[in-house]
């Protein structure tokens, strides 16, 4: 979604932090185009105008420190500006109330409040172990309720029993009771929408609020509205009062300026974004890590966190294990392309690794998108058993039956084999006598250089990520930035000369993810 701002900041700032001195003409200049990019990304006029101001205010008189270049400074600045529009620290759902916690879901139709409602009762059960009952209150939408009852079917939530004729508030009430009767923790309240905002709408939503005492009123707006977003976000608080936004479609490709003026105007926290269509791509919002991905800088602690949410830690361990002995399949190689298909694919790891966002397009010019996982898994699954064992085997023919069984052609096949063999040989490098294998000391190593001891223990695989404290995850992206891993377009310097990741892509690694990123060769050198 942030994707034109990023590139236009980027330019911006990569453009001041070259230079050795600063003066008050470049800072003005700098900052006309930042305001001239933030309204071309639909945020609020008066939102860009304080921006401005205060950017102006802190870059014009800030004391430079000697290890720091005053084009970097200015970027520190505009970062912690970003941050602070956004709403400073990420809130997330409140459920500090007597059980059980009444969350009340608002908005307009076609916003994604149902599915929303699924989503967020799917995360509060599986992360925080709660037990969420579901009600629709929507009586007017043909099958909305029976839509909620099979989202329910399908995560497992339990739903409200539907009864016909019922009115929105007695629905609400039964809702509340049927919670504390069954021991339910937290209960979500659908609420009906309209295509736009009036007066039968808002005394209905006073009119629940006032039988079902919600402890949270969640706005669901969709990201891709742009400005109508913050109106809507305005009259909702106005007439009902909100506690909090949840955006949709943020995988949109619309401009963001909705999800950067929503705090700014409404002083609304943004709880959570919804990514993708699937019950799990909900995720927190973060203004540190949204500022970071805006600006450039990656966002590692998102990344690991993905890693730890799709990464089955049992495979992980038996990989590790595998490249102890130095032994690497295209059975393992198949595990490490559907991984990074279930985190967010190519795109998206790239989008969050610092000073990679601008390698997407390199890599779209060069033909790798993330349908090659998709052919290469197909390649690998018209294989026979033996032959994905032992890739020794595959001869001319045995190679041109495998290439009409997964409709590609016989250079597909052995670019995948030359991928293989190149990751092989470094599973054998890492998995090496002395010292308990090079993975192991590599890990370590890392792991002592940003104060998380004890993650290169698992012998060379991925360590499990859903023990790591959340602090020190953050403290790990505070480091990775100290260390210069998320100037802008820097690149990762620190990461180039370790072995494993993705070969061909000149130097930036990122090993340990599962067992290493498959390489991806052929992509044009990093100037």
């Amino acid at each position: 979604m942030f994707e034109n701002l990023q590139d236009r900041l980027g330019s911006i700032l990569n453009g001041l932090t070259g230079r050795g001195a600063l003066s008050e003409a470049d800072v003005s200049a700098a900052l006309r185009e930042v305001r001239r990019a933030l309204l071309e990304a639909d945020v609020a006029l008066d939102v860009v105008r304080s921006f401005t101001d205060r950017v102006r205010e802190k870059a014009v008189g800030a004391e430079i420190l000697k290890s720091i270049k005053p084009g970097q400074m200015v970027v520190k600045i505009v970062h912690d500006e970003l941050i602070e529009m956004l709403g400073g620290e990420g809130v997330g759902i409140d459920l500090h109330a007597p059980a059980p916690v009444v969350v009340m879901m608002v908005g307009l139709q076609g916003s994604g409040k149902t599915t929303t409602s699924a989503k967020i009762a799917n995360r509060l059960s599986t992360r925080e172990k709660k037990k969420v009952l579901m009600a629709s209150l929507d009586t007017r939408r043909p099958a909305a309720q029976e839509q909620l009852r099979q989202l329910g079917a399908q995560a497992s939530i339990d739903t409200l029993p539907i009864i016909a004729g019922q009115s929105p508030t007695d629905i609400a009430a039964r809702a509340v009771q049927a919670a504390k009767l069954g021991g339910h923790d937290v209960v979500i309240l659908d609420t009906a929408g309209r295509t736009h905002i009036d007066e039968p709408l808002m005394v209905e939503m006073a009119d629940i609020k006032k039988r079902s005492n919600p402890h949270e009123i969640l706005l669901v707006a969709d990201s891709l509205t742009g400005q109508d977003a913050v109106n809507l976000a305005r009259n909702f608080d106005e007439r009902v009062g909100i506690t909090g936004l949840v955006l949709t479609r943020m995988d949109g490709d619309g401009r963001g300026g909705a999800a950067l003026s929503m705090r700014a105007v409404t002083g609304k926290p943004i709880k959570l974004i919804g990514v993708g269509e699937k019950m799990s791509e909900l995720e927190e919002f973060h203004p540190r890590r949204i500022a970071d991905r805006i600006l450039g800088m990656g966002d590692i602690v998102s990344l690991v966190e993905r890693a730890a949410e799709n990464i089955d830690a049992e495979k992980a361990a038996a990989m590790a294990a595998k490249m102890a002995k130095g032994k690497f399949d295209l059975d393992d190689l198949a595990d490490q392309l559907r991984q990074m298909q279930k985190m967010g694919g190519m795109g998206g790891i790239m989008g969050m690794m610092p000073g990679m966002a601008g390698m997407k397009d390199k890599m779209a010019a060069a033909g790798l998108d993330d349908k090659l996982f998709g052919r290469q898994i197909a390649i690998i699954q018209s294989m026979t058993k033996a032959e994905r064992a032992n890739p020794d085997l595959l001869k001319h023919s045995r190679k041109k039956r495998i290439a009409a069984g997964s409709g590609t052609d016989a250079a597909a096949i052995n670019k995948l084999l030359k991928m293989h063999r190149q990751m092989a040989d470094m599973m054998k490098m890492m998995g090496g006598k002395g010292k308990g294998g090079m993975m192991k000391q590599m890990m370590g190593g890392l792991a002592g250089k940003m104060g998380l001891g004890g993650l290169g223990g698992m012998g060379g695989g991925m360590p499990d990520l859903s023990n790591i404290d959340p602090k020190q995850l953050e403290a790990l992206q505070k480091q990775a930035e100290a260390a210069g891993l998320g100037k802008p377009g820097g690149g990762m310097p620190g990461l180039g000369g370790l072995p494993g990741g993705l070969p061909g892509l000149g130097g930036a690694k990122l090993p340990g993810l599962g067992g290493g990123f498959p390489g991806l060769p052929g992509l044009p050198k990093k100037k």
